[in-house]
């Protein structure tokens, strides 16, 4: 990969948090930094950053967001507050199940299990 001062940025910005940040937060991370990064810039290296699987982007709802675990695992989501957190949930076990009961060979399972926190 070409070093870029802004791609370098915005991988930093990944991987200091824990939040699973969304582009736009990472994009006021950024600008803080490089006045003049463009939003389509930072779209732009979080895609060249989860191609190379130095990030991983998934979805919550209709939103992308990007975390710096890039090993398999699930999420726990708050309705409440919002909070996203890293769980396993041995998809082995389930990619197995899922072949026994429909024939069907998943390659990627990603699971997000909704509900309130124990701050609320």
């Amino acid at each position: 990969m070409r070093f870029s001062k802004q791609r370098e940025l915005i991988q930093h910005i990944v991987q200091g948090t824990n939040s699973h940040p969304t582009a736009y937060w990472i994009f006021n991370k950024a600008k803080k930094k490089i006045s003049n990064i463009s939003m389509g810039t930072v779209y732009r290296n979080l895609n060249k950053l989860n191609n190379d699987g130095v990030i991983k982007i998934f979805y919550d709802n209709n939103i992308a967001r990007y975390d710096w675990n890039t090993v398999a695992h699930d999420h726990l989501k708050c309705n409440k507050c919002g909070k996203i957190t890293d769980i396993n949930m041995h998809t082995k076990e389930l990619q197995k199940k899922v072949w026994n009961q429909y024939k069907f060979e998943a390659d990627n399972i990603e699971i997000t299990i909704s509900g309130i926190c124990n701050n609320h």
